[in-house]
């Protein structure tokens, strides 16, 4: 048991996300105290050298210059100690690795419960590794795959495996709700992760995309 309360510093670049995080973690004034809130990574960077937090929760994606994985790899890389999760709302194994491969020490996927969400920050901020229990099984085997030499359509071009089936869906020419429906996901959501494959496939529309996809082989 700590002696004092987690201070936290919270990272979303979406006011409504950091206030329903606050009035979540709220519930347990005894476990844990948002110390700072920021908007973007140069915000969060002040907040942490003004606070020290035991635990920044960042966001993945965050609007500007720099994303949560380039927050995190800037904390880390300052103070080796800094203690990062990433909370998310996307449930890709490419993200996760990513996370920890940028010195992170949690991947949380935010429709997590309050009571779990406190104790995976609980155990981060004492070092251990978190991961959301809905991927540890399935980042587990895509690691082994990788180890094997085995890669999903699109890797060789950065695509993540979510992104991948996405392109997957979109080369067979089907709307973005019936991706998301196929998919689990968000309509907003399947729009992110398009703009992603647009970004590193070097196009700018759902054409081009699949053009790119065929004449490189990624799907034939």
């Amino acid at each position: 048991m700590r002696d004092r309360p987690l201070r936290v510093v919270l990272v979303d670049d979406h006011e409504m996300v950091l206030e329903g995080l606050k009035a979540l973690l709220a519930r347990f004034p005894r476990r844990v105290r948002v110390v700072g809130q920021a908007v973007n990574a140069e915000q969060a960077e002040g907040q942490v050298a003004t606070y020290s937090p035991d635990l920044v929760v960042s966001d993945v994606r965050l609007r500007g210059a720099h994303s949560g994985l380039d927050l995190c790899r800037r904390l880390v890389e300052t103070d080796p100690e800094t203690k990062v999760v990433l909370l998310s709302a996307y449930d890709d194994e490419q993200y996760l690795f990513q996370a920890l491969r940028a010195g992170a020490v949690g991947y949380l996927l935010k429709w997590m419960g309050g009571e779990e969400l406190l104790r995976h920050f609980e155990r981060a901020a004492e070092g251990e590794t978190v991961i959301d229990p809905t991927m540890a099984g399935r980042a587990a085997a895509s690691a082994a795959r990788l180890q094997a030499g085995e890669f999903w359509p699109g890797a060789a071009v950065g695509l993540t495996q979510r992104e991948s089936e996405v392109l997957a869906l979109m080369v067979t020419g089907v709307s973005n709700r019936a991706i998301a429906a196929e998919l689990v996901l968000g309509t907003e959501t399947v729009k992110s992760h398009m703009s992603s494959i647009y970004r590193k496939l070097k196009v700018h529309d759902r054409a081009g995309a699949i053009t790119v996809a065929l004449r490189e082989g990624i799907f034939r």
